[in-house]
């Protein structure tokens, strides 16, 4: 599926992402998770308080958008999705629910203006914020403080949360690069190389923290992998800023263990007509 660079470079970040992800503990903070009790519920339990709701806040990322490689929008190997057969392959009893409200190409202070009408009304057991991508191309100070009074409504609602932090932006222009997208492709590389989109996350975990919200730290481990020498570019469907199917499934991963202090059960794979569980 992947031209060869690609496939080999995918393969040496699959290895990296998953040792870490074992190695790495579950943020103190998420011990207090309601849905950690309500997945391994039982029936009288379901009938009491029903299935299990996810609200999804962000992005072109979590929209489930791609972009290259012949995937367009791919609605089932989207992260949250992977995430919810991770987690009904674990706890059969509970259905889980994934409400997904991201849209792509919006940012914190989009997520923010939509939640009272359009989060709120559902009462979820969980919203996962994933914002930054961009975020980046406007004030620091506004993305703060839209992330600031998301946290702050899930408080007041009593919704718990997890901040998701995005992937990197492409280090440099890759051939095969969209035309279109040619010159924002170098915007984008001058943001993540000059540090722009570090000094955004930093100051995103912060907030973060100072709510007691969990943080699925998604972004330090691909800041890692670059350290490794891993071409974070290559592991991008559209070389500028959308993760393939593979990275995907990998942030599912790190939401399991961040979400319900848990390795996840086997492999979701991903097949032409949708998701099919797989063995590895």
């Amino acid at each position: 599926m992947y031209p060869t660079a690609v496939q080999e470079n995918l393969d040496k970040a699959i290895a990296f992402f998953e040792k870490r992800i074992a190695e790495m503990p579950a943020p103190p903070e998420a011990e207090q998770l309601a849905i950690r009790r309500r997945v391994t519920g039982n029936t009288a339990k379901l009938k009491e308080l029903g299935p299990v709701n996810i609200v999804i806040l962000g992005d072109s990322v979590s929209h489930g958008c791609f972009g290259g490689y012949g995937i367009g929008n791919d609605y089932h190997a989207v992260y949250h999705n992977r995430l919810r057969l991770y987690i009904q392959r674990a706890h059969q009893t509970t259905p889980v629910n994934i409400l997904n409200m991201a849209v792509g190409g919006e940012n914190a202070s989009f997520g923010d203006s939509i939640f009272e009408e359009r989060v709120a009304p559902y009462r979820p057991d969980l919203v996962i914020v994933c914002f930054g991508l961009n975020d980046v191309n406007s004030s620091l100070a506004s993305y703060v403080t839209s992330l600031e009074s998301i946290f702050n409504k899930c408080q007041t609602h009593g919704f718990d949360c997890v901040f998701l932090t995005p992937n990197m932006l492409n280090t440099h222009r890759a051939e095969g690069t969209v035309g279109m997208y040619w010159e924002y492709a170098h915007k984008t590389a001058d943001m993540q190389n000059e540090g722009r989109m570090d000094e955004f996350m930093d100051a995103a975990k912060e907030v973060a923290v100072a709510h007691a919200v969990p943080v699925c730290d998604a972004y330090a481990l691909w800041k890692e992998m670059q350290a490794e020498g891993i071409d974070i570019t290559l592991l991008l469907t559209n070389l500028i800023n959308h993760p393939l199917p593979e990275m995907h499934d990998l942030f599912a991963r790190l939401l399991c263990k961040t979400i319900l202090g848990e390795e996840p059960m086997g492999h979701i794979g991903r097949a032409d007509d949708g998701m099919t569980a797989v063995a590895k």
